[in-house]
């Protein structure tokens, strides 16, 4: 049985996050500093996100560019949100982050914008844990850029997914 890419559920997901309030508070309930330091979605379907991370007060750091945490955290969300998505309405599936390297190319001193478009390789994987009963880690990659559409920096975010135990 072939399993979708992404379910009717999951679209209902990618729908409810390109909503700002419902994404504030999905981002208050899951992951409070990335609400804190402002990451909002721009796009997300099953092709790529793409997320904003302002030049703000809570983001940048006593040299006046973007924190490298913040940074991490919006290529972190870039992947991690497609992936979330994913494993939406298919039988009971973990994800785990289980790496994160960044190489930091420019001072990011603007508004920036983190884009993955890796989101078909988490559907794959997710289905080939479903349909194997495997685990599979996979590298997703997230770029980010600055206001004049400059690379900033580059990241490779390494997730964990497998099929969780039923319970006896």
């Amino acid at each position: 049985m072939e399993l979708p890419a992404v379910t009717e559920k999951g679209h209902d997901q990618m729908t409810a996050l390109k909503s700002r309030i419902k994404f504030n508070l999905y981002l208050l309930k899951n992951l409070p500093a990335a609400w804190f330091i402002g990451c909002a979605v721009d796009e997300i379907d099953e092709q790529r996100c793409v997320i904003r991370l302002p030049y703000r007060w809570s983001s940048k750091n006593p040299f006046r560019s973007i924190y490298f945490a913040a940074q991490c955290a919006a290529a972190e969300l870039s992947t991690g949100l497609p992936t979330a998505v994913a494993i939406t309405g298919k039988p009971s599936t973990s994800m785990l982050l289980v790496g994160i390297e960044t190489k930091f190319l420019k001072k990011a001193d603007s508004i920036s914008t983190f884009i993955c478009e890796d989101n078909r390789l988490a559907q794959e994987k997710i289905n080939e844990t479903i349909k194997t009963g495997e685990g599979q880690t996979f590298t997703m990659i997230s770029t980010g850029y600055n206001a004049a559409n400059e690379i900033i920096s580059e990241s490779r975010v390494t997730w964990s997914v497998k099929k969780r135990r039923s319970k006896k």
